[in-house]
């Protein structure tokens, strides 16, 4: 499986702000960007502290580009992942009620908190006493998704880095400073494989209006499939 993680950060590289409405750092230009990506993917990933911040939808917006997914044969949306140890999550989230298919990972500990609650609106898949990203990434393999998009939040993108499970990396950096040490960043503390010794190769740099969108390939030889 190929995995892309996609992010918009600040120049000082902040996710967001720490105000009760979510700071939007892309424009309309990286904003349809990001929709493509989506649209050429089998799954799209947030953590559930982002649903609970952000509830988004998570939507593929471009009814074209939905159509093209059904000509090729592939559900009209990507199926929508969210993460989750505690279990914390509200049925009535925009998440649920919008799009395609839905999974729930999360622990056998989650899964009791859960219990019926998101019966008829997502599938729940306990990975057992620990919420392992690895073990994610097989079971969503067995599902048929080959590409899956990583949205974040904070924990998410470190998580997955600190797995070594990112192929590719997308980071949109908008002209803006926030300087909250309270603020999301990009990804918090981990110990990355190959630490500061390891050098991401940066396979392109794109400029839509006042954003710089890097493409960085996480292994040598990596070639970006979107």
């Amino acid at each position: 499986m190929r995995v892309l993680l996609s992010v918009a950060a600040s120049l000082d590289g902040y996710i967001d702000d720490t105000s009760a409405q979510r700071l939007l750092l892309s424009n309309a230009e990286d904003f349809d960007r990001v929709d493509q990506i989506r649209a050429e993917s089998d799954a799209i990933l947030i953590g559930a502290q982002t649903l609970r911040t952000d509830n988004p939808r998570l939507l593929v917006n471009s009814a074209q580009r939905r159509a093209a997914r059904v000509a090729q044969g592939k559900p009209e949306y990507p199926v929508k992942v969210t993460v989750t140890d505690s279990g914390d999550l509200d049925p009535h989230l925009n998440f649920w009620h919008t799009g395609g298919d839905k999974l729930v990972y999360t622990s056998n500990r989650g899964a009791a908190k859960l219990g019926n609650r998101l019966d008829g609106l997502a599938e729940v898949i306990s990975l057992g006493e620990r919420l392992e990203l690895p073990s994610l990434v097989e079971d969503l393999g067995t599902r048929d998704i080959h590409s899956l998009m990583v949205e974040g939040g904070t924990g998410m993108h470190t998580g997955f880095l600190a797995a070594d499970l990112v192929d590719e990396i997308r980071l949109a950096i908008a002209p803006i400073l926030v300087g909250d040490p309270a603020a999301p960043r990009f990804v918090g503390p981990a110990q990355f494989p190959g630490g500061v010794g390891r050098r991401l190769h940066l396979a392109g740099v794109e400029k839509l209006g006042d954003i710089a969108v890097m493409n960085y390939l996480v292994n040598p030889g990596t070639h970006p499939d979107n």
